[in-house]
């Protein structure tokens, strides 16, 4: 018989089958079978397969009492209880490096459509406008870009922006030895000096609104702002109020407060571009993430300790 696994998240079919031929599915992607199955078929999971948005609580982990290892599809983590399963000897694995390229490749394709307002443009085109009643959109060359959080991923979107004739600057925890780009300790200075922010940084408590309204007035109403790292790092209000008044020239979001719901504060600008927090979503990027995962099960089972989170 094939062991069972909790799966929290939704799964395509293709991975739904990939992972199936390992494992006994029970399959919860919404609240109410989440619950349902925890408080009875789950009880004898020693895995549990989720992502960083959707997490997994303490009090669900004490409900699985043969529960050995939470794996997260994806780079984040932010809502599992690390400090309870580390107490409890529980591992944790994650999808880190699975869909870098894809969420860099998106930042960068977010950042265009943004600042040369390609969207309303497609629009405008279809309903017979010329460009000699548009007004003109910036370049993106010769700029400056600031990445607040400076990680994998954050590494990869300098890569491309170089490849623009781009400046890079950068806020992060601590200066990195690994590259000479423009080092701010403060974001708000980071906002001051660029022309565009692309935010990369991970979730959770410490960053929660660190795209404050200051940093939005600091990157000004020339500035264009794009996130792709988590929707509780930008103050969606203090952005909606910049991006009406002009005191902020154009947002691109990936990820937001409301999600799965779309930013209501938002939806109806003209100049802000969403898309469905799918950044990181690519054919080859959620095959990598599958196989990622039954890795870490595999080394998990076969470790004398649990898979350290990457």
């Amino acid at each position: 018989m094939k062991p069972p696994l909790l799966v929290l998240i939704h799964l395509a079919d293709s991975s739904y089958a990939s992972i199936a031929e390992h494992y006994e599915i029970l399959y919860a992607p919404d609240q109410q079978r989440r619950a349902e199955m925890i408080a009875g078929p789950a009880r004898h999971v020693a895995v549990v397969l989720t992502n960083g948005s959707t997490g997994l609580t303490a009090d669900e982990m004490r409900a699985l009492p043969r529960l050995q290892l939470v794996c997260a599809f994806g780079a984040g983590y932010e809502n599992v209880d690390v400090a309870h399963a580390e107490a409890a000897g529980i591992g944790i694995a994650t999808g880190a490096g699975t869909n870098e390229d894809c969420v860099a490749d998106h930042a960068m394709g977010l950042l265009l459509a943004t600042v040369r307002h390609i969207p309303a443009l497609d629009q405008a085109t279809r309903a017979g406008a010329w460009r000699d009643n548009l007004p003109l959109q910036p370049q993106v060359a010769g700029k400056r870009l600031g990445i607040v959080g400076l990680g994998s991923i954050g590494k990869k979107i300098a890569r491309r922006a170089t490849g623009f004739d781009i400046d890079i600057g950068y806020c992060n925890r601590k200066r990195r030895d690994d590259v000479d780009y423009h080092y701010f300790p403060d974001v708000a200075q980071l906002a001051g000096w660029a022309d565009f922010i692309i935010v990369a940084a991970p979730g959770g408590a410490d960053t929660r609104h660190l795209i404050s309204g200051r940093v939005i007035d600091a990157l000004g109403p020339r500035g264009y702002l794009v996130n792709i790292g988590r929707g509780s790092i930008v103050d969606t209000a203090a952005l909606a109020a910049a991006l009406r008044e002009g005191r902020l020239a154009g947002a691109g979001l990936d990820v937001y407060e409301s999600e799965p719901k779309p930013p209501q504060e938002l939806a109806g600008l003209s100049n802000v571009v969403l898309t469905p927090h799918i950044a990181g979503w690519s054919p080859e990027a959620i095959d990598a993430s599958v196989q990622q995962f039954l890795r870490n099960c595999e080394e998990h089972f076969a470790a004398a300790e649990p898979v350290v989170r990457a």
